[in-house]
């Protein structure tokens, strides 16, 4: 049995080759429902062993300048798409996506890992001359020292490049706790970065489920924690870590709306809900599972599109290149979509394709579902209130733009939104007043470009800052600001005892600025 250990620099921890030993988590191959391997759930011992590792290393790295820890960046970059092929199939194989999204994910990090090759510009300060008489004020950026990242199934190479990329090339020490469920990329990663030139200690890897956690967020070394996960548990870790005095982003759930004009493009609006809706199985925070069809007319025509389309649409295993999504992530999750398409037709919701069932000829045991699509959902209905986070498609019908603009901005998640419209009006009216974080315009995906920031409203984020973008540079550091003088000396026109005595009634005022 292959065994997934922690990557904790400095020999620090024991090999772990007792599966029989200490508590274990399975890793399971989605596409054949069979375990293929185990990964250690460390506890607050593992974590330990890092905190010293990183507290080791961090000063000198910090002490680096910012454009000899840009080129560790660039060099990780070049490895990582050296290795992208490798990467995505070992992804693949652990989560249930499909090649190409493996491969899509892994470059959404890289992104971000190109905008943290900026940090030399990214991190210069302010500066003001002569802010008062012989004053001048200059603030600068200093990294927190450790932080820590809780990252989830879904993205298990974009989400942690998001973090450690940014935290890193801030002079910070990273430590890296990813699900459990499929961890092989996050330590894949963490070798490269150590190939890169990243001393030892500046980024580890830590397995483990909620002890791991609270071990995280209890520590006084760690600084700072980002949190990617559900609405719940992000709420637990921002509240357990705010009250240890951490700095914390905790990103939650969603439930993405996209709102369809009379006046859209039906044709690409169905070619972009199919990938926006059951792409990657629907296991993405920015997947679009819910579309707003306005006015009974564009929502007829929209229905009767969209049935041949998922017809149309090819579940395969995850290294099938031709197939349009895999299977989920596991059993358990299997059931839990399973049972929200029950919740919807027990809430009186029309099932007009049912993926319950689904099953591959020769990988009958594998977490398939089959595209699933939800007509006349009504706003009253826990399968509408709740994240299903699986290929389903929910059609809610409005009757005009004032219900459509409603939905989303009322609902619990705040994360991202779409419109489908060819009318500018209604597009900007839209995108100034709904309230969500993140908004597309004829853009179904809406996930902001790395030197943007990523982040959504009410349970879909918990804290003040957003991920990557300077948001993130302002998240991995703190501000130190500077107030200096420099005297000339003694005036010509005193001695020295009374220049003396002038400075010593000097320092008891405080200099205006004015």
């Amino acid at each position: 049995m292959r065994i997934i250990d922690h990557f904790v620099a400095g020999g620090g921890l024991a090999p772990a080759t007792r599966p029989d030993v200490g508590r274990w988590g399975d890793v399971f191959d989605p596409n054949l429902g069979e375990v293929q391997a185990r990964v250690p759930l460390g506890d607050a011992a593992v974590l330990e062993a890092a905190v010293q590792a990183a507290l080791g290393a961090q000063p000198a790295w910090a002490a680096t300048n910012p454009q000899r820890r840009a080129r560790v960046m660039f060099r990780f970059k070049e490895l990582v798409e050296q290795n992208i092929d490798a990467l995505a199939h070992m992804l693949s194989v652990e989560h249930g996506k499909v090649l190409a999204d493996s491969k899509g994910d892994i470059q959404r990090g890289l992104e971000v890992i190109e905008f943290a090759c900026g940090i030399p510009h990214l991190l210069k300060g302010e500066y003001t001359q002569g802010a008062g008489p012989g004053i001048d004020v200059c603030s600068m950026r200093t990294p927190l020292g450790i932080g820590a990242g809780i990252t989830p199934f879904n993205f298990p190479a974009m989400i942690p490049m998001w973090m450690f990329g940014v935290a890193i090339a801030c002079g910070n020490a990273f430590i890296l706790k990813p699900s459990e469920r499929d961890p092989s990329v996050p330590v894949r990663l963490a070798e490269l970065m150590l190939e890169a030139g990243a001393p030892e200690g500046i980024l580890q890897v830590v397995h483990g489920d909620k002890e791991m956690v609270d071990a995280i967020l209890d520590h006084p070394a760690i600084k700072a924690v980002s949190f990617v996960g559900s609405s719940d548990i992000a709420h637990y870790v921002y509240r357990r870590g705010v009250e240890a005095g951490k700095r914390v982003q905790a990103m939650g759930g969603a439930k993405n709306h996209g709102i369809v004009m009379p006046d859209a493009d039906l044709d690409q609006v169905v070619a972009d809900l199919a990938g926006a809706a059951f792409g990657s199985a629907g296991e993405r925070c920015m997947a679009l599972p819910v579309v707003v069809p306005v006015g009974d007319k564009t929502a007829d025509a929209l229905r009767s599109k969209l049935i041949p389309a998922i017809a149309a649409l090819r579940v395969g295993v995850s290294t099938d290149t031709g197939a349009h999504y895999g299977p989920v992530v596991n059993a358990a999750h299997k059931q839990r979509v399973e049972n929200w398409i029950r919740t919807g037709v027990d809430e009186g919701a029309e099932l007009v394709v049912d993926g319950r069932g689904f099953t591959l000829q020769g990988h009958e045991k594998g977490f398939f579902i089959g595209p699933t699509l939800f007509d006349r959902v009504t706003p009253d209905m826990s399968a509408y209130k709740e994240e299903i986070f699986g290929p389903v498609l929910q059609i809610v019908r409005a009757p005009d733009f004032e219900t459509a603009v409603r939905l989303p901005s009322q609902h619990q998640y705040g994360n991202g939104v779409a419109i489908f419209t060819r009318n500018g009006h209604a597009a900007r009216e839209f995108a100034a007043r709904v309230e969500v974080g993140m908004v597309g315009i004829n853009v179904p995906i809406p996930v902001p470009v790395a030197y943007h920031s990523f982040g959504g409203w009410k349970r879909s984020g918990f804290g003040d800052h957003n991920q990557h973008g300077m948001e993130g540079v302002r998240f991995w550091t703190r501000v130190k600001t500077v107030t200096q003088r420099w005297p000339d000396g003694p005036s010509p026109e005193r001695g020295a005892e009374d220049g003396a005595a002038a400075r010593v009634q000097d320092a008891f005022v405080i200099p205006t600025m004015g």
